[in-house]
Formats: structure tokens, sequence, C-alpha cells
């Protein structure tokens, strides 16, 4: 399957926009859209991530640290690190959030 992650961003109204881009044994990579204010729920990492922004800017606290990511951005996240991810702009934002291996193969 062949997904165009610049066309149709699942941005919603309501709460955090998301859609999986790629589910394989060996990666999860989700789409998470975020309008101004929104946020992910607070969790902690479930596999190795990295997050990479695609457009906007996002503030993620990583294990009690603020990070500023904006565009072009690529940060890795180690299992288990307590993640908040909240887009503090006024203009929406994605980002593309690889998880390897996927999650449903940790133990």
């Amino acid at each position: 399957m062949n997904t165009n992650v610049l066309k149709d961003i699942p941005y919603a109204d309501d709460k955090m926009g998301k859609r999986k881009v790629v589910d394989t044994d060996d990666i999860l990579i989700m789409q998470i859209a975020l309008k101004p204010g929104q946020a992910v729920p607070d969790h902690n990492a479930n596999s190795n991530v990295h997050l990479l922004i695609i457009e906007g800017t996002i503030t993620a606290n990583l294990d009690g640290t603020e990070n500023t990511l904006e565009k072009g951005s690529l940060t890795p996240v180690a299992y288990k690190t307590p993640m908040q991810i909240k887009n503090k702009t006024d203009t929406p934002a994605t980002f593309l959030v690889l998880k390897t291996p996927n999650p449903a193969k940790m133990s």
C-alpha cells in the first residue's frame, strides 16, 4: 500500500487524529495529527520509538525533559519512556511515530 502522508492528514475536531501507515511484525508507523491545543494522551513508549515531524511544531515532554520539535526533527524515544506530546502552537502539526519492533511483538 502506498500512502502519501501529506494528503488526507487525519485531523479530528475533538481529539488527536491518527492512522496506521505501516503495520508489520518489524515496524509500526502511525501518523498523528494535532490541531492547535490538542495533545496525545500521556503514556509510556510501548516500543523503541522515533518521532518524525512532517508539519508544524510539537512539544514533547520525554521523561520530564521538554523538547520543542519542529518540521524535519527526528527524535528517538527509548522503550518505556514517559511521554507527553502537545501542540502548543496556533497552527496544525502532524508527525510519524515509528515503532520498532511492532509493539504487538514486544514481550
